[in-house]
């Protein structure tokens, strides 16, 4: 227990060996990557496919993240998704855990997942690889005797998801056809997470007169101040 932060999980049982796509939700605040590492063997390693401009602030920072795990960062803006293909086939090809975020982004109602962007979809589509959904709530915020929780999922797989006949789809890369069925992708394990999220979060909640020290400070800990939504 850090910084007397507490933190449930369970499911290790549906882990793979390796050589797998590890899609984390709900994406709320800086503790998922560590979530993620507290649920999951030190072998064999993560890799994380995150923003680079917010994670790589400072040299402290940036030794935390190699230290912990591997950061394969996206430069928004400027590289396609071919680069982050590359990137998860060589972890897998090695053994490794290409973990992802599909919200993409630390906004979001607590306890409920947003939505879920595509390229995490795209990735799963051209590797095939075994996909391990991950839930988790309770990063939203942050204070002295937190709860957070988290939830392996068994393991499933892009034909498993999207059915029977995903085996005979196979899209051109990069066409409209491959969007559209990365679009279903995401729906189908947003289905599945959605409801583990929704089971953890009551475990995480306090009462409103509970005492929350530190909050502001361990909530913005890695995370550049500003204001978060938690309405949608």
């Amino acid at each position: 227990m850090v910084l007397r932060l507490r933190i449930r999980t369970s499911g290790q049982e549906h882990l793979p060996n390796g050589g797998y796509l590890l899609v984390g939700a709900a994406h709320r605040g800086w503790m998922d990557p560590f979530l993620v590492l507290h649920a999951i063997p030190v072998e064999p390693r993560a890799w994380f496919l995150g923003s680079a401009p917010s994670t790589f602030t400072s040299r402290s920072r940036e030794r935390l993240v190699h230290r912990l795990g591997g950061l394969l960062p996206v430069w928004r803006g400027g590289v396609g998704i071919e680069a982050h293909v590359a990137s998860a086939r060589a972890v897998l090809a090695n053994g490794g855990v290409f973990v992802q975020m599909p919200e993409g982004t630390v906004n979001g109602p607590a306890g409920r997942i947003g939505t879920f962007r595509s390229g995490w979809a795209v990735i799963a589509l051209r590797t095939r690889a075994p996909i391990v959904p991950f839930a988790m709530a309770g990063t939203e915020e942050l204070y002295l005797g937190h709860r957070m929780a988290s939830r392996i999922l068994p393991a499933t797989s892009v034909e498993e998801l999207l059915g029977a006949n995903a085996s005979l789809e196979s899209p051109a890369e990069g066409s409209r056809g491959e969007l559209d069925l990365a679009r279903r992708l995401s729906d189908a394990l947003a289905e599945r997470l959605g409801p583990a999220v929704e089971a953890l979060h009551p475990w995480t909640v306090d009462p409103p007169d509970h005492p929350r020290r530190l909050r502001h400070r361990l909530t913005w800990l890695l995370l550049r101040p500003g204001g978060l939504d938690r309405t949608g």
